[in-house]
């Protein structure tokens, strides 16, 4: 585990380093109000980014794109690659405002891309009035769409972007490599149905750093086809804390490993560190995960694994999950827990939890040690852990 930690840390700084945000000097520029986007929050500006896009995607040097001070009404959009170079650097100063009856998947989506920044500014996904329809209960709601995702692209920097109020997701990193997600801002309710703050999926090399996530769902969910995900520096809530799952939904599916969470402050979340797979048979698994240095304050579950998920129980109770866990560490996690039960790992009566490590953990439930319960769960502790393992 020390090991894969320090090439992980070593990634990160070359990561680090190796991105800028800023715009790159003696690129060509390319003002959305220069093609007719007006920022009066009402206008449809969506032709005057499409054309800004196609410029600096046709072009064969650097390029940037800037979106001045304002609201700028935008449709949903594909911003298509690949392009002609990929130095790419979207400057917003202002605010992208998403039409209320968005009727579509994804609001902005970048695909087959490489090299691009998206710095600075604000997208409200204005997502409040659909979530009041799926409170009613109404089966008329839309679906509702993802804030922003990239798809199939690679080299990629998201930077001091707020997200306020999405739909769905609001940023989505699905099948792309050598991802830096830092300084963002995630706002919604803590009500609001499905709206992840950064959801990663099927990708390679993603960190996620100093950024500020409150929302309904989870702060970050990891999908399956996840390796070497870095999240460090993160304050989470509300929301449903940091989720591997879930998992095993498909028979057919790629695992999750070598994911890293380290210096995280979840507040009054629903989960701190989970995990969670589908109770039914899958190929898939989860593995070298590595929680650290994370403080829980009033958490409903502070440490969980749940491979007995199965919502609505329909089309897998009785059955028992296929995903096998192995090699998860716990180290440095404490605070409080909002129930009795802190630690509770719930695995697969056919594929137990293997090579579980808890190392100084220490929860509260009400001032007191708090609880733990472990099934098909084994593992080792060391120094102080409390509750005390249930470990095998």
């Amino acid at each position: 585990m020390a090991a894969y930690t320090y090439i992980l840390v070593s990634f990160v700084l070359l990561f680090t380093y190796s991105h800028s945000p800023l715009l790159a000097f003696g690129a060509s520029q390319y003002n959305v109000v220069t093609y007719g986007a007006r920022p009066d929050g009402k206008t449809d500006s969506t032709p005057a980014f499409v054309a800004s896009w196609v410029k600096a995607c046709g072009s064969k040097g650097p390029a940037n794109i800037y979106v001045p001070k304002g609201r700028f009404f935008v449709r949903n959009v594909v911003f298509n690659g690949p392009c002609k170079n990929s130095a790419i650097v979207v400057q917003i100063d202002g605010t992208l405002v998403a039409p209320s009856d968005l009727n579509a998947a994804n609001w902005v989506m970048f695909r087959d891309v490489n090299g691009v920044t998206v710095s600075g500014g604000m997208m409200d996904g204005q997502g409040a009035s659909l979530w009041a329809c799926k409170a009613s209960g109404k089966k008329s709601c839309r679906r509702g769409a993802t804030s922003l995702e990239f798809e199939n692209s690679n080299n990629i920097v998201i930077a001091g972007l707020t997200s306020l109020n999405s739909q769905l997701f609001h940023i989505v990193i699905n099948d792309c490599h050598n991802v830096k997600v830092q300084g963002v801002k995630v706002s919604a309710a803590g009500n609001s149905p499905n709206t992840d703050g950064v959801h990663v999926q099927g990708s390679t090399d993603v960190t996620i750093l100093n950024s500020k996530i409150a929302t309904g769902d989870d702060c970050v969910s990891v999908g399956p086809g996840t390796t070497n995900l870095w999240i460090e520096n993160i304050a989470c809530g509300p929301g449903h804390g940091i989720s591997i799952g879930s998992l095993g939904k498909d028979f057919q599916e790629a695992g999750v490993q070598n994911v890293t969470v380290t210096s995280v402050q979840f507040i009054g979340t629903e989960n701190g560190v989970r995990i969670k797979s589908w109770g039914r048979p899958s190929n898939g698994f989860a593995r070298n995960i590595l929680f650290q240095h994370c403080t829980m304050t009033n958490v409903d579950n502070p440490i969980v694994i749940d491979q007995n998920y199965c919502p609505d129980e329909k089309n897998c109770p009785g059955q028992a999950s296929g995903v096998k866990i192995s090699d998860v560490a716990y180290l440095d996690i404490h605070g409080s827990s909002a129930t009795e039960v802190a630690v509770k790992l719930d695995c697969s009566k056919k594929y137990a939890c293997s090579g579980i490590k808890m190392e100084d953990v220490k929860l509260t439930y009400k001032n007191q040690v708090a609880h733990a319960s472990c099934v098909n769960a084994d593992g080792s502790s060391s120094g102080i852990v409390e509750p005390s393992s249930c470990l095998l």
